[in-house]
């Protein structure tokens, strides 16, 4: 053995051996023994091998050296998967796809047209006998002792194996060279014999497993006895059942069976891989090769060659197995990354937690009380003489005597600033939550929860300010806020929420938003009692009322000229009725009564013209709540709900390349 070492390391790669060189090697004794009879040929048969070994080996085709761009691509795509994922996903669910990039990393150090084929299997089924066969040598140890195999041996077709020998961690007094002349089918292969699978040695088993997760394929032996073995089919081919491509079975010892006999056994053998879910290459399709043979006798062993060397040339095992495991661990993280149906917000879920957002805030409420509050400031407005006379006097009345009425208060008497509710937003919360990640693997639909969790903390406080905040802009605009002449909205208006209404160029005081002011004490945030005089003031300072629409004003001087004339016509009545004037009595009568009955319908008719007016305020102070609400639930809620979603389907998509099925 240290004779054919020390040859091959003084020739140059490529060079061909010495005629003499030749003979040694045979005469170590290292070939099996039915390779003897060759040096009883004739002279002339001799000849022509010497002069065959003497012409240099062919070179090997030219092939990649790199991997294939969709497996490239895939990698990629696993490799950006990995590094965004590690903050949603714990380390365990990673680890494979982890070490999968690692392999495939180191592998790719390695050349990769290199084909690594390890002969694996249990106690007695003659790898090391097989492993011999294929070599054309005497190179690993067969006997009766079991387990013969202790540690792997390797043999190399090729001179370019010293890296990826250390990788696999062959020890230098294991690695074997092939007599020569090498067989150029096997140009560029390494193949391992393994110890075995279920030896007693512990350390053999760990050593198997090592390996078998590093060689680019497997050669698995069986024999007749234990072709069946649980352990064979549980802990190796059912969980390499991805790996059939770069997966041959060989049913050893035939020379052990009768031709039926051994039909048979590689029936069922047969029957037992498909049951593994190890799709078989039958009719060449890619899977697994299934094969029979004796490697004492020989039967069936060239058969083997020629398969292994058509694989071998193909150079693409490297590729296959990195390709298998990329797909194994695409699949493992498959349940993380592949959502039931399209998870996501929805419009329908967005509307829907704005407008229980809306609901919590009292928006509906404050649009209604709004409209209620412009509709009380028409009918004061337009109302007539004598009924503000009437309000007057009961004021004067109540003030005197301490007494509250129910038509007590301001001319325009806003509904105060209500808070969120609390209970509302928490369901709003948890409805939108339920709709965005139904669907969504655990991971991330636990991602989603803890975002909208994390945007809900405070957010009711947050809805208390923000609705404030959509009341301050009415009241600072003053007589820009919400006007309306002839039923028309003039140039510039807007409302707001009517506790921040302005008037008389200040605003009211008050907590939050400022209170409404019509004079006298102070009762929470309104003040009530006091005179008003004027259209926009009270003896108390401004009063924050809704500027009046220039047709109220209007209006009210129709009510003052009707009073005039009513009593123009009542002082006319009266002298006509004592003869002061040749007038009948009718016309001034008349006058007065008519007077008299145009006072109330004109403010039934101001009335009647200032619902829609009422309607459109209420509506814009709805809507301002509204918009304030859900601009809050946005900025605290949604956006980062829609981030984490947005998150997922990006590495949804990076997943979808790396499984290869982009």
């Amino acid at each position: 053995m240290t004779a054919v070492h020390s040859a091959d390391s003084r020739r140059g790669p490529g060079r061909p051996p010495a005629s003499d060189a030749v003979d040694r090697s045979w005469d170590d004794g290292l070939i099996a023994r039915r390779a003897r009879p060759e040096r009883t040929q004739p002279d002339k048969a001799r000849q022509e091998q010497r002069e065959r070994a003497a012409v240099p080996a062919r070179p090997v085709p030219s092939v990649a050296t790199v991997l294939g761009g969709t497996l490239l691509t895939r990698l990629d795509a696993l490799r950006e998967l990995v590094g965004l994922s590690r903050a949603r996903l714990d380390g365990g669910t990673l680890d494979q796809a982890g070490r999968v990039l690692e392999e495939a990393a180191v592998r790719q150090r390695h050349p990769l047209d290199l084909t690594v084929v390890a002969l694996a299997g249990s106690t007695g089924s003659g790898k090391s006998t097989l492993f011999n066969a294929l070599a054309r040598a005497q190179l690993s140890e067969a006997g009766v002792r079991r387990p013969t195999t202790s540690a792997p041996v390797a043999c190399a077709w090729t001179d370019r194996a010293e890296g990826l020998l250390d990788r696999l961690g062959i020890p230098e007094g294991a690695r074997r060279k092939p007599p020569r002349p090498r067989d150029p089918g096997f140009a560029g292969l390494v193949l391992l014999d393994l110890p075995d699978h279920d030896s007693a040695a512990a350390g053999h088993r760990e050593q198997v497993d090592r390996l078998l997760e590093l060689v680019d394929a497997v050669i698995w032996v069986v024999d007749p006895e234990k072709y069946a073995d649980a352990v064979l089919h549980e802990r190796y081919l059912r969980p390499l059942a991805g790996y059939a491509e770069v997966t041959f079975v060989v049913l050893n010892q035939l020379d052990r069976l009768s031709g039926d006999a051994a039909d048979q056994v590689l029936d069922d053998l047969r029957r037992l891989l498909d049951e593994d879910g190890l799709a078989l290459g039958e009719h060449g399709e890619p899977g697994a090769a299934v094969l029979a043979l004796s490697a004492l006798t020989g039967e069936g062993v060239g058969e083997l060659r020629e398969v292994l060397g058509q694989f071998v040339t193909r150079r693409k095992a490297a590729e296959l197995r990195l390709t298998a495991d990329v797909d194994g661990a695409s699949a493992r993280l498959r349940p993380v990354y592949v959502a039931e149906g399209r998870p996501g917000l929805t419009d329908g879920a967005r509307l829907d937690f704005e407008d229980r957002l809306a609901e919590a805030v009292g928006a509906r409420a404050s649009g209604l009380r709004a409209e209620r509050t412009w509709l009380r400031g028409a009918e004061r407005a337009c109302g007539t003489v004598w009924g503000h006379a009437w309000r007057h006097y009961r004021k004067t009345r109540e003030a005197r005597t301490g007494e509250t009425g129910a038509s007590s208060g301001a001319d325009v008497a806003p509904p105060q600033r209500r808070t969120a509710s609390r209970p509302l937003v928490e369901q709003a919360v948890r409805t939108l939550v339920h709709e965005a990640s139904a669907g969504l693997p655990e991971p991330w639909a636990l991602a989603v929860r803890e975002a909208a969790v994390n945007g809900a903390e405070g957010l009711p406080e947050a809805l208390d300010e923000a609705g404030a905040a959509a009341s301050l802009p009415a009241a600072r605009r003053g007589a820009s806020g919400v006007r309306w002449t002839g039923g028309r909205r003039a140039a510039g208006a807007s409302s707001g929420a009517a506790e921040g209404t302005r008037t008389g160029g200040r605003r009211a005081s008050g907590r939050g938003t400022g209170g409404w002011r019509t004079g006298g004490r102070r009762t929470g945030d309104r003040r009530t009692g006091g005179r008003r005089t004027g259209a926009g003031r009270t003896r108390g300072g401004g009063a924050p009322r809704l500027v009046r629409p220039r047709w109220w004003a209007l209006a009210t001087a129709a009510q003052v000229m009707l009073v005039l004339l009513q009593l123009g016509g009542l002082v006319w009545l009266l002298t006509a009725l004592c003869g002061g004037t040749e007038v009948p009595w009718w016309v001034p009568g008349g006058l007065t009564a008519g007077c008299a009955a145009g006072a109330p319908l004109l403010s039934w008719g101001c009335r009647m013209a200032a619902r829609g007016p009422a309607r459109g305020y209420g509506l814009e102070t709805e809507r301002r709540l509204r918009n304030a609400a859900a601009a809050c639930g946005r900025e605290r809620v949604l956006e980062p709900v829609a981030a984490e979603l947005l998150r997922y389907r990006e590495l949804r998509g990076r997943y979808v390349v790396a499984a290869g099925e982009g």
